[in-house]
């Protein structure tokens, strides 16, 4: 059983990677829409439990480098998929050195998720 951790702003892609995830993986996937309410629950939560966090690039109020950063302050081990629809050299390199483990841009295949997922859950 995994545990996948979403973080995204946009309901919509949200949803749809919830529901990728759920005909994917078995287990629990947790979705929050704002990276207000991401920080808190790392926060608040013993990450031990999750097996790969998919946080969006660009959100109001923090991006997924700060989410990143915070979630690595907790545990280093869990592999972290950044979505971006702007993957600039900068963007990538920034986000590798705050610890990333993988990038898929928007908008992505379904196909392009499940074999990133899959690899990085193995």
């Amino acid at each position: 059983m995994r545990k996948i951790l979403v973080i995204d702003d946009d309901q919509i892609t949200l949803e749809l990677l919830q529901h990728i995830l759920e005909e994917f993986v078995e287990g629990e996937i947790i979705a929050i829409n704002s990276s207000v309410e991401a920080i808190n629950y790392v926060v608040k939560n013993d990450l031990s439990g999750i097996d790969l966090v998919i946080c969006d690039w660009q959100m109001p109020e923090h991006d997924g480098i700060t989410v990143l950063k915070m979630v690595r302050s907790k545990n280093k081990e869990i592999p972290f998929l950044m979505i971006t629809g702007t993957a600039t050299r900068d963007l990538v390199m920034s986000a590798k050195e705050a610890g990333a483990s993988g990038f898929i841009a928007k908008p992505f295949k379904n196909h392009d998720l499940t074999e990133r997922v899959a690899r990085l859950l193995n």
